[in-house]
């Protein structure tokens, strides 16, 4: 993968409005993995980019009506068939941590990197996203070091509030992956 001004090369584009430029002089050092199903425990669709993008119809779903007026993004999607949509570039600060908190270091939003994952806390992830994750990573690492020191999930800054990615997640399989994949590279 490679990036070209804050964007993924080759992968699907929904620029989203909800996004704003990042602190004078901070750069991207925090991953935060997420996961997102709309309607809950549903998958595929348009309801995801339209969240995103801030067009999401409150009648198309019962549920909707409560989050259609959210102002909120993440930088990037990975679909359950590992299709990756990216909605915000890497340097600016995507909206979703909301509230939260990590090492002592407040409004994470700030800082750090949102990638979600399709899914819900309690099924499995599959490798097509896993995969996905680490590719993404990798690249991610390589313009900004020290996330690589720096990956948890929503539920870790903000766990009063948030259960994501939930134990479903394999945190083993995910920072192996990135561990063996980075070890290949520096040789």
């Amino acid at each position: 993968m490679q990036l070209k001004d804050g964007w993924l090369v080759g992968v699907k584009q929904v620029p989203s409005p909800h996004f704003d430029c990042r602190p004078e002089d901070e750069t991207p050092s925090l991953l935060v993995v997420h996961n997102i199903s709309l309607p809950p425990g549903e998958f595929g669709g348009p309801w995801i980019d339209a969240l995103f993008s801030g067009t999401l119809d409150a009648t198309a779903h019962p549920y909707f009506a409560g989050i259609a007026h959210l102002r909120v993004s993440a930088h990037c999607l990975i679909r359950r068939d590992g299709k990756i949509v990216q909605y915000v570039p890497f340097d600016k600060r995507a909206w979703h941590a909301g509230i939260s908190l990590y090492q002592g270091r407040e409004r994470c939003n700030d800082f750090s990197i949102g990638i979600e994952l399709e899914g819900t806390d309690t099924l499995p992830y599959t490798d097509a996203q896993y995969q996905q994750l680490t590719a993404i990573t990798e690249t991610l690492i390589q313009a900004y070091p020290s996330i690589a020191d720096n990956m948890t999930g929503h539920c870790d800054i903000a766990p009063d509030r948030k259960t994501d990615p939930g134990p479903a997640f394999d945190w083993s399989r995910f920072r192996q992956a990135v561990e063996v994949t980075s070890n290949k590279e520096n040789k």
